[in-house]
């Protein structure tokens, strides 16, 4: 029997997903978010819908408020954040997340500074990059550079974001992320 190697598989049917992608910068306008543009632009150019793209200022409060509203909506399989995720005082997209996830996933974490490392080097671990799911939501909270948001989505989230992928994806548990 020969081994299954990881990748996409052309006999199933692509299934886009609808998308928030929000970034957390008190210094971002819709002219300067290039991070957030880069995964519009990305998830777009997979097939997928973004259904919000939102600028929100590094307060927990009012991140938790937005990501309530969006895990709360119907219309939303994913969340995308970027930004606030470093060290520094005002990076509180890690708490904000804790405070709303059912269930984390270590293994984006993991996983993203593992890729960020072949870059970046040991400067990965100022990265507080997390996943998790709410709601039947999937989270995901990635650093705040365009470089960060492209080696996140075009390493991990173009292929566990598409129904298309084998061994299997996330994609694939959306009908069931809300059993008890």
């Amino acid at each position: 029997m020969p081994l299954s190697v990881p990748g996409i598989d052309d006999s199933r049917a692509f299934v886009p997903v609808n998308l928030a992608v929000v970034t957390v910068s008190d210094t971002r306008t819709p002219e300067t978010d290039t991070s957030g543009s880069t995964l519009v632009e990305r998830a777009t150019s997979a097939g997928h819908v973004v259904v919000e793209h939102a600028i929100v200022p590094d307060d927990e409060e009012r991140l938790v408020a937005t990501l309530e509203a969006y895990v709360s909506n119907p219309k939303i399989d994913v969340v995308l954040a970027t930004g606030g995720t470093g060290v520094t005082g005002r990076d509180v997209t890690p708490e904000a997340f804790r405070r709303v996830l059912e269930k984390e996933i270590p293994g984006f974490g993991e996983l993203f500074r593992w890729l960020s490392y072949a870059k970046i080097g040991t400067s990965t671990i100022q990265s507080r990059a997390l996943a998790g799911v709410a709601r039947g939501t999937f989270l995901f909270a990635l650093p705040g550079s365009p470089s960060a948001c492209r080696d996140a989505w075009d390493g991990i989230l173009v292929s566990q974001l598409d129904a298309r992928y084998r061994p299997c994806n996330f994609v694939e548990l959306m009908p069931r992320l809300r059993e008890r």
